[in-house]
């Protein structure tokens, strides 16, 4: 991909609406923009980040036996009136008619919806646990939107749900989707750390959110230091391993403001490893039993002809919400420098060749170059404008490439300036560079 030809509208200055620097930097690279209040199109650099990030999330969700279907966006209000949540879920909801005057709403989540498939289709303990996840744009009307896509009011989510028959099946899913969730936020470069949280209008006694620590965040959170040393967790999906899994991190003090209690705080942690502090909640898993089963009459025959209500939990992570919050984990403010995780990066790599209107030899060597990286699964773009060269560096800069080779005075024949962003140069040939990129690809997949 060459600069002079892609969609990539960039800004000279941050836009005076944007207060942090997830959405000054989304709207400055042209990664969005805004159609209305809290809704966004996503332009081709965010849409790409948007669709890698998505891509793990699925690849993860898969690894633990979660199947994937699509529900639609607009739902009938029906099946909210039979669990009781038409009403009391607030101005949130987008209420609509369709021409016949039925009461229609579009999705905020997806509990009701996904009970009725369920119903319709499950009438055995034998065909017990399902596990369903899909990946697709919510809408909730907030009534303040902010923050460009980390609280806009339409947004990109995946939302899975699990059935099981009792309590300790559905823990064992539950934990399944902790250390899936674990896995997930690694591969994404992110330190995410469980929280015991409020469970709000999805209601349950159980519940997490997976929080990655930033001062923009808006979760007040209170933890222990120590568990930021936890790693390793592991790669068995045995209910025992899950189990000791979960309860490694709930040694350590970890909640969010809604579930706070400074006595326990004070009791469970000692003065020099408190640490009180906002975060961004990227990821949220709930289990509440038959909340939704039991009044929408999902239920299964169970061995000696007995029916009972199956036992369900709702797993949540925000995927647009994701691009925002690797900014804020990120971007580093006093260079003005954004580098992307290798795993979701718009281009692994940017090549800058100064380029002398008399003189195409760089740009030359750039394309032979970029050729030769593309052989290697190496997605490549070119500064291929006339501008200086501290002008295309601090455009790539911002864009966000995780490494920028530079053809200039310091190429020496078959040996190119390469760096990895907010590192030293090095001169490397081709086969050198093909190596370190590809090995760090490869990296990826197996954190799990």
């Amino acid at each position: 991909m060459y600069i002079s030809k892609s969609f990539i509208p960039i800004l000279k200055n941050n836009p005076s609406e944007a207060k942090i620097k997830s959405h000054q930097l989304m709207l400055r690279v042209g990664m969005i923009k805004q159609s209305s209040a809290g809704i966004y199109s996503w332009l081709p650099l965010g849409f790409k980040v948007m669709k890698k990030i998505e891509q793990i999330v699925r690849e993860e969700q898969n690894k633990i036996g979660v199947q994937e279907i699509l529900m639609p966006t607009i739902q009938s209000s029906e099946i909210w009136k039979e669990s009781g949540r038409y009403e009391d879920y607030g101005e949130e909801m987008l209420r609509i008619k369709d021409r016949q005057g039925r009461e229609m709403l579009y999705g905020p989540t997806n509990e009701e919806l996904v009970t009725e498939i369920f119903r319709a289709s499950v009438k055995s303990y034998k065909s017990l646990p399902q596990l369903l996840y899909h990946i697709q744009w919510k809408f909730r009307d907030e009534i303040r939107p902010r923050f460009g896509i980390m609280r806009g009011r339409e947004f990109y989510m995946k939302d899975a749900y699990s059935f099981d028959i009792n309590d300790e099946e559905a823990f064992f899913s539950y934990n399944k989707f902790f250390l899936s969730y674990l896995k997930t936020f690694k591969r994404l470069d992110l330190t995410a750390i469980p929280m015991a949280a409020d469970t709000g209008p999805i209601g349950g006694n159980l519940s997490h959110e997976f929080i990655i620590l930033a001062e923009t965040g808006e979760s007040k959170i209170f933890t222990d230091k120590r568990i930021f040393d936890l790693s390793g967790e592991g790669t068995s999906l045995e209910k025992d391993s899950l189990n000791s899994l979960r309860k490694k991190y709930e040694q350590y003090y970890a909640v969010t403001d809604e579930k706070f209690n400074k006595v326990e705080f004070e009791q469970q942690v000692s003065e020099e490893n408190r640490l009180i502090t906002k975060g961004i909640e990227v990821g949220h898993i709930f289990y509440f039993g038959d909340k939704y089963s039991k009044p929408m009459n999902a239920s299964v025959d169970l061995p000696g002809g007995k029916k009972d209500f199956v036992k369900m939990g709702s797993y949540g992570i925000g995927v647009s919400r994701l691009v925002g919050a690797i900014i804020e984990a990120k971007f580093d403010d006093k260079n003005e420098i954004m580098k992307w995780p290798l795993s979701v990066a718009p281009y692994d790599v940017a090549i800058i060749p100064m380029i002398n209107k008399n003189d195409i030899t760089s740009l030359e060597k750039a394309n032979n170059l970029m050729a030769e990286l593309n052989k290697h699964n190496i997605d490549v773009i070119i500064d291929d404008t006339d501008e200086n060269l501290s002008s295309k560096i601090k455009k790539m800069n911002l864009i966000g490439s995780p490494y920028q080779i530079i053809i200039g005075k310091k190429s020496d024949g078959n040996l190119f300036e390469f760096k990895e962003v907010g590192e030293e140069a090095k001169n490397l040939s081709v086969s050198e560079i093909i190596k370190i990129i590809s090995e760090e690809k490869n990296k990826n997949w197996f954190l799990n």
